[in-house]
């Protein structure tokens, strides 16, 4: 017997689960990014929320269902996209304050 006719039945959760953790480990590497950089200006502010509240969604779909690949990757996944969204929000604001202070910096110059 198979599961959707490429893999046995045995073999869908744990492709599950490989499929949920290879997708929400790739936030890793952009969540390391945007900390060591101190900034994240080159992340769309419209996309992350968007796909924050989609991965908020699956995640309660996930718990409808009771699939546990599915509430345990969204579950991280939306760990990770918040502390991503958090971090730009953060960045941004500074460097928004940062090139305001320099604009008055220069007016009073000239």
């Amino acid at each position: 017997m198979t599961g959707i006719g490429v893999l046995p039945v045995w073999a869908v959760e744990p492709a599950g689960m490989i499929a949920a953790t290879s997708t929400t480990l790739c936030f890793v590497p952009q969540l390391v990014r945007v900390w060591r950089r101190k900034s994240a200006g080159d992340i769309s502010l419209a996309m992350f929320l968007l796909f924050s509240f989609g991965v908020f969604c699956w995640l309660v779909y996930g718990l409808a269902i009771g699939s546990l690949p599915v509430v345990a990757a969204n579950a991280l996944t939306l760990a990770l996209s918040l502390a991503i969204l958090a971090l730009k929000v953060r960045y941004d604001g500074r460097d928004r304050r940062e090139k305001a202070g320099a604009a008055g910096e220069l007016a009073r110059r000239i």
